[in-house]
């Protein structure tokens, strides 16, 4: 059997950002890692995020928020996509590659229906750009 390298995606909620991530990192590296999400103050995933996976095509049947003491322990990528003061991170060993990713948090824009749903689209766009970096960073590694 052979064991894959773990990633967690954090934001505060685990509502947009990062189960966006979760989804985008299954996708683009799910064949490498094990790709988990979570927050530390979970709530459940925003109906917009969900919209913005589901018109891209992605899967979204499995994803709820949680927390970090809902996912392993042996993580040896951690990335946050909130602004650093948002978040309450877990403490991690030394061997775990900590990365920031800082996004806007597509759950705090307003206005009309149609423009807050692009944001979270324009999001998942940004997020995914990011992953697929990462993955060529690897492969380039």
């Amino acid at each position: 059997m052979v064991i894959k390298p773990k990633i967690l995606f954090m934001c505060v909620a685990n509502s947009c950002r990062s189960q966006m991530a979760e989804v985008l990192g299954l996708h683009y590296l799910g064949h490498e890692f094990d790709v988990y999400s979570a927050g530390s103050k979970p709530t459940q995933p925003n109906p917009h995020a969900l919209k913005a996976l589901n018109s891209c095509g992605y899967n979204t049947s499995t994803l709820f928020s949680k927390s970090f003491d809902q996912i392993p322990d042996d993580i040896d990528y951690a990335i946050s996509l909130c602004q650093e003061q948002e978040l309450t991170c877990p403490t991690f060993p030394t061997t775990v590659t900590r990365l920031a990713w800082p996004t806007p948090d597509p759950a705090s824009v307003s206005g009309q229906e149609n423009e807050i749903q692009d944001f979270f689209t324009e999001t998942l766009r940004s997020i995914e750009q990011r992953i697929i970096q990462f993955q060529q960073q690897l492969s380039d590694s």
